[in-house]
């Protein structure tokens, strides 16, 4: 199972370094320095950490640097929303508490795949009907948009939910076929199912931890159950694309429960979801499980 690896050819984005526990970022005028517990080798360019803009440690949150790029007139000194390009869709990034920016650049190698995925469907059944659980700041749900399809985009969060929105309409997709949904994603499922409806593919990106009303949840635990709820509102033929970043789980466990819930005789492709610094280090980020279907 090769890496998928994504290099700097997306010029909004560059992995400079990564080690020690960090990851040094180029997202557009920004660079980031923030933690990453799986980056355990050595960094190799040093001096390249000294470009950070802005940096975030757990307990103290996000600290600009002198060479921060601040908002023009703006009396606070505190780094505030910028965009980002990636692959053709525009993303507005912000330093959020949890020291996530409101994207995961790793998720641009599933871009094409998606876009054909629904490009083969699309004027065979009509247009194609996407599922993206756990969708976030809308990536994936606004590539799908672009390349025909209908997109249920599901998120717990509000918050996540208005920030894709706020994507769909910088991205010039504003008036694309998106529902935009504040929902359990289980919950959800569950409701489409006696509602009926029926999906061409379906996107998923879990947490590792979250959840469900009072209740605590765990990918590890939840995913068998969450996948075979899930097939049953998708389409016999549906592509699935399975994306999980925790260490709990290899590209085997998350293979293995995507071909049991669905039966299927042949395994689905997977790959590591890993990204090449421009300092040579290579870094792994989670694996990508997909049934083209």
């Amino acid at each position: 199972m090769p890496p998928n690896r994504g290099r700097a050819e997306w010029t909004d984005y560059a992995l400079l370094d990564a080690g020690d526990g960090r990851r040094l970022e180029r997202f557009g005028v920004q660079v980031v320095d923030r933690p990453l517990p799986t980056a355990t080798g050595v960094r190799r360019d040093w001096a390249s950490w000294r470009s950070a803009t802005v940096r975030f440690d757990a307990g103290r949150g996000w600290q600009a640097t002198a060479g921060a790029i601040l908002e023009p007139d703006d009396p606070s000194d505190e780094v505030g929303p910028w965009p980002v390009v990636i692959e053709g869709l525009q993303m507005e990034l912000r330093l959020t508490d949890s020291g996530g920016l409101g994207i995961y650049p790793e998720q641009r190698l599933n871009i094409g795949w998606l876009e054909r995925q629904i490009a083969a469907r699309t004027g065979v059944t009509g247009q194609p009907a996407v599922l993206n659980l756990f969708a976030h700041t809308g990536l994936l749900t606004l590539a799908a948009a672009r390349a025909g399809a209908s997109v249920a985009h599901v998120d717990a969060s509000k918050g996540a939910v208005e920030w894709a929105r706020r994507n769909a309409t910088l991205s010039g997709l504003g008036d694309r076929s998106i529902r935009w949904l504040v929902d359990d994603a289980a919950g959800f499922v569950a409701r489409e199912r006696r509602r009926g409806r029926r999906y061409d593919g379906l996107v998923l990106d879990p947490p590792s931890f979250g959840r469900a009303g009072r209740r605590q949840w765990k990918l590890a635990d939840e995913l068998p159950g969450l996948l075979a709820a899930c097939r049953a509102v998708l389409a016999e033929d549906a592509f699935v694309l399975l994306t999980a970043h925790t260490t709990g789980l290899g590209g085997s466990d998350l293979a293995d429960a995507l071909r049991e819930a669905f039966d299927d005789d042949e395994p689905p492709t997977v790959d590591r979801l890993a990204l090449d610094a421009e300092s040579g280090v290579g870094l792994e980020l989670g694996w990508s499980v997909r049934r083209p279907g």
